[in-house]
């Protein structure tokens, strides 16, 4: 039994359109995951307050030069995606 809803995965820069499709579309049970330019949103602060899990691949962060994540931010490795997505029932990749 899936322990996540739908695991949101955003690769696009704060402000983007489909950045703010994501987080327009995220409902009680399902995870966002920054991946790639969108972990940018977590240095910026243009993440809004959502109630749902948020989780930063944690290789994407460092190669932005982002060590520390805000409170509430969950870093992940690579086969901690992979655990993530296992637990989801969708996937969407945005």
């Amino acid at each position: 039994m899936a322990l996540i809803h739908t695991l949101h995965i955003l690769n696009k820069t704060p402000g983007h359109a489909r950045s703010l499709q994501c987080m327009d579309a995220l409902r009680p049970g399902d995870a966002l995951l920054f991946t790639e330019s969108a972990v940018l949103a977590l240095a910026t602060q243009q993440h809004p307050e959502i109630d749902v899990p948020v989780f930063v691949l944690a290789p994407d962060a460092l190669a932005r030069g982002l060590g520390q994540c805000p409170d509430g931010v969950t870093q992940v490795d690579f086969p901690a995606m992979v655990d993530l997505t296992a637990q989801a029932q969708t996937v969407i990749s945005w």
